[in-house]
């Protein structure tokens, strides 16, 4: 029996690495998509050429022509579309780009699926964001955080979407796009509205990837800023976790065509930045949290975003398994003993 292939975009970023090895070690042949513009990627390239089999293309996926020959060259099981511009400060600064690697990015693989490898299952990576700043949401303000007043089990997907900010926008674009290649030509596509993923080879800056940022600023004795009060909560998903759900969703492929789901922490996942010094002084003795530097508010921030998963339970069979405690322990460790490559 031959074994299921794979193609990973953006295949060397945090999570597209963590896929990599996992989809390995479950006997997948993995090909990797990316053109290695991110802080780290380098390092994850290296990491795995030194202990995996696996193909590497070096590709921009604004390439039309050269994503187009991928897929004319090669067929794949299932298409992991992790790779895209994926902060908002840098989309207020470059909204073109932000666009042209979210939306148009998208598309040139999803035409490519249609024209090449229509059977394959598609996945594609998008984000919280695409619900905006959420106002219609009333909330409460308690002393270290705030909580919803009328969402006690988090935002399911029939929240209406608000793209607030350039980002929002490229992402639920591309989002739309993959629903309705499922609708219109018949492909088999889904879509994750992940909320804040963590874990081992996320190099996290000010920008993205928050909790590793803090954690190595901690660390590295690096200056850092908290935008906004640090009240603002995310309910944040363990790296293996999400990994979990991209198998389940290829399992359950043909049920799932089409559809959106919710991918985040859930509630009991949920923390707010100040919580999080809490925990994070007690790994930092000498850290003080009366010197927390705090500026303004960024665009397009949530106050508040908690997944609700019931429907990826109900139907995928999912929800998290690692707790806070648990995921923070592990990103920790990996930091402390990657700090050289890291600095």
């Amino acid at each position: 029996m031959s074994k299921k292939k794979i193609l990973i975009t953006g295949g060397v970023g945090f999570i597209g690495t963590n896929a990599a090895i996992n989809f390995i070690k479950k006997g997948w042949n993995v090909s990797i998509v990316d053109n290695l513009s991110k802080i780290g990627t380098d390092n994850n390239l290296r990491h795995l050429k030194q202990n995996y089999l696996f193909k590497f293309h070096k590709i921009d996926i604004r390439n039309t022509n050269k994503i187009d020959q991928l897929f004319k060259r090669n067929s794949y099981d299932m298409v992991l579309h992790l790779a895209g511009q994926v902060a908002v400060t840098k989309s207020i600064k470059v909204p073109k780009e932000d666009f042209e690697i979210n939306a148009l990015g998208t598309i040139n693989i999803l035409e490519a699926l249609r024209k090449h490898n229509n059977k394959a299952f598609f996945l594609n990576a998008s984000t919280n964001k695409v619900y905006g700043k959420m106002d219609n949401a009333k909330l409460s303000i308690k002393k270290k955080k705030y909580q919803y007043k009328d969402f006690s089990k988090g935002i399911d997907e029939s929240f209406p979407v608000d793209f607030h900010s350039p980002y929002g926008c490229s992402k639920g674009s591309a989002e739309q796009y993959v629903v309705d290649y499922a609708r219109v030509y018949g492909l088999k596509t889904t879509s994750f509205r992940q909320s804040c993923i963590y874990g081992v080879h996320q190099y996290g800056i000010e920008d993205h990837g928050w909790i590793s940022w803090f954690i190595i600023a901690l660390i590295l004795k690096k200056p850092f800023k908290i935008f906004g009060n640090g009240k603002q909560v995310r309910d944040i998903l363990y790296i293996d976790d999400l990994i979990k759900a991209y198998f389940l969703a290829y399992k359950n492929r043909q049920k799932i065509s089409g559809e959106v789901f919710n991918i985040g922490g859930g509630p009991s996942n949920a923390i707010s930045i100040l919580e999080l010094f809490d925990r994070l002084s007690l790994y930092k003795k000498d850290f003080d949290k009366k010197k927390l530097n705090f500026s303004k508010w960024r665009v397009g921030d949530q106050k508040i975003f908690i997944s609700n998963n019931n429907k990826a339970k109900k139907i995928l069979n999912w929800e998290p398994e690692h707790s806070i405690s648990q995921g923070i322990d592990k990103i920790f460790n990996w930091i402390n003993k990657n700090v050289n490559l890291i600095k």
